[in-house]
């Protein structure tokens, strides 16, 4: 859960490696470091903390003229955030280093037994075994000692590698853990994810488990982990440019994505949803007919946001194209006895595609029969590769570590993907999925419209609670989602503790909590459990809680009843989920902003969470 970036070829090293590091800074981190070969040997420069120390260390050194090195930013798993834990991590020598993004299971035995022949520990990491058990291994073949590190190895990896000895070569790696290698005429490039490479070569190599690669300023070679062979590899072209990952003068990048919304959903939709006909078009989905109309049972598989997404689907899927459908937590699902076969549809959602949950998920599925076909935003990932098809969502690079687009971007594909399913099987006319398109269509316009009104109302807000230090969403039926989205979002990025509810769960337990300091977030639309939602808010505010809602313009009643309001469109039903998103992310972005919180990176987490 960290960044790696990896260059040789013809530009100075410390631009290239810097530039790229910082492009990858929304995975968060907690240290950093770089390393390039000079007069024979290795520098190495790290640090602890944000990458502006990282430069400061680096102002002596700014006069190399090396072309090839390694950089990584580390978010701590084994070892605390040290200068001492950041990497690159050396051998016993100081020729060879290596950067590492994953876990080494084994890495305990393997650190005892290296320490018995003899090799001397700087660390408390995992990854600096990687780097002895190369040394172990390396006589005059990089390459080969790589291999034979790497057969001794358990976990998860993505590693680069560079030996003094070869000072024009890197070495890279993965299993379990996403690396992208980038290729341009004279220089190549290795990197965790791709807005690394985006200023530099748009044509790009996925990694796949046990493969390994050899790069050059002549090109890239990829080979077997295992056997050494061979394989040919596609080159794929990235659509993004660089500008896609700038902040466009807006203040943080979550801000920018929050208003980037209209476009994602706009993007996710068209050209599937054919208006006036009922036509859906998803030729991408990589299962037939026959496929579909035997499913007896769909699983969608997450974690965090996207399985809040996943819930909002579970009751499209439901009511239109009457299918069961489960939403697993991808964490609890892998160790499961699971009753899966080939009449289940397996449903992965994962923004980044690399989420080692709920990889792991689709493999234990796989395994057992079932389709797989996955929602995604990242092209090539490892979860669109192993999926039998997947519906892409066009959200485009979402660098803010809170998902904001890539949510709403989830959203509209299950929605389309819901009214597909709906008329494979024949549970929908083409008149009710043309209304319902419709709908969708008109989506975009109602949230760019009420966008600048709902800021306002939460820059407000934040004004007058951002001190508190407890809040409660509820919500019903398709709200119950966004409540708990709602509640995440505050809590990522504010560091204030929120619990989301279903509302009729209030009575339950949380209603013990409520008094006059706690702010309660109630979503209230006009839907069919409208008047349970306002039975909800009395109970609050008889026991003196601080409500604040959400719901219809001219709702007068709602608004008598709330301390504060947001007032939304009065929409159909299904599109709400959508709607009550925003404002919620809002309110959690200004109440951060007033703490004083980072709100891109916030503490302890990281955009694309590649380890268990």
């Amino acid at each position: 859960m960290c960044g790696i970036v990896g260059y040789v070829g013809y530009r100075k090293i410390l631009s290239v490696l810097m530039d790229g590091l910082k492009r990858l800074e929304y995975r968060g981190y907690d240290s950093a470091g770089v390393t390039w070969p000079e007069h024979g040997s290795l520098v190495r420069v790290r640090t602890r903390g944000k990458l502006s120390r990282l430069e400061e260390a680096l102002e002596e050194h700014r006069g190399t003229d090396s072309t090839a090195g390694l950089g990584h930013t580390r978010w701590a798993t084994h070892g605390e955030p040290t200068q001492q834990n950041a990497h690159p991590h050396s051998d016993c020598t100081g020729e060879l280093v290596v950067v590492h993004n994953g876990i080494i299971e084994n890495y305990y035995s393997l650190r005892e037994q290296l320490t018995a022949e003899g090799h001397k520990f700087k660390s408390e990491t995992d990854t600096e075994v990687l780097a002895h058990l190369i040394e172990k291994y390396l006589q005059d073949d990089i390459e080969a000692a790589v291999r034979k590190a790497l057969a001794d190895a358990s976990g998860a990896y993505a590693i680069g590698v560079l030996w003094a000895r070869r000072p024009d070569v890197l070495v890279a790696a993965r299993k379990h853990s996403p690396l992208v290698l980038g290729i341009s005429e004279g220089e190549a490039f290795m990197a965790s994810d791709v807005p690394a490479l985006l200023p530099y070569t748009r044509d790009v190599i996925f990694l796949d488990d046990g493969e390994m690669a050899i790069l050059s300023g002549s090109g890239i070679n990829i080979r077997s982990v295992t056997t050494g062979d061979d394989i040919e590899k596609t080159v794929q072209q990235i659509s993004w440019d660089a500008s896609m990952a700038e902040k466009a003068g807006y203040k943080h990048f979550m801000l920018k994505e929050i208003y980037e919304q209209p476009d994602a959903i706009l993007n996710t939709f068209r050209g599937r949803v054919v208006p006036g006909t009922g036509e859906i078009r998803l030729p991408e989905i990589g299962i037939g007919r026959e496929v579909i109309s035997r499913l007896k049972r769909i699983v969608f598989l997450a974690c965090g946001t996207s399985w809040h997404a996943g819930l909002v689907g579970k009751y499209w899927i439901e009511k239109w194209a009457k299918i069961p459908v489960e939403v697993d937590l991808a964490s609890e699902f892998r160790y499961r006895d699971l009753l899966i076969d080939q009449d289940v549809l397996t449903i992965p959602i994962s923004q980044s595609g690399e989420t080692a949950d709920t990889l792991a998920g689709l493999r234990i599925a796989k395994e057992r029969g079932s389709s797989i076909v996955s929602i995604c935003n990242v092209l090539g990932s490892t979860i669109t590769r192993e999926s039998d098809g997947t519906v892409y969502t066009h959200a485009g690079p979402e660098i803010g570590v809170a998902s904001t687009k890539a949510f709403t971007s989830q959203l509209t594909a299950l929605f389309i993907l819901a009214l597909f399913l709906a008329k494979e099987r024949n549970a929908m006319t083409d008149e009710d999925a043309s209304e319902k398109i419709g709908t969708l269509i008109s989506l975009p316009g109602i949230i760019e419209k009420h966008l600048p009104e709902w800021h306002n109302q939460c820059r407000d807000l934040a004004d007058e609670f951002y001190t508190k230090s407890d809040f409660l969403y509820l919500g019903r039926h398709l709200q119950f989602p966004i409540a708990l989205e709602g509640a995440l979002k505050l809590k990522e990025i504010s560091y204030i503790h929120a619990e989301g509810y279903a509302a009729g769960e209030m009575k339950h337990g949380p209603i013990a909590l409520i008094d006059r300091n706690m702010p309660v977030v109630a979503i209230v639309p006009g839907d069919h459990v409208y008047e349970k939602m306002i039975s909800n808010v009395e109970e609050v505010k008889s026991r003196r809680g601080i409500v604040i809602t959400l719901g219809r313009e001219g709702d007068e009643e709602l608004k008598r009843i709330s301390n504060a309001m947001i007032a939304c469109p009065d929409a159909e039903a299904e599109i709400n989920p959508f709607i009550y998103t925003v404002p919620l992310q809002l309110m959690a972005y200004e109440i951060a902003l007033a703490r004083g919180c980072d709100v891109d990176q916030p503490r302890n987490l990281a955009k694309s969470v590649t380890v268990e």
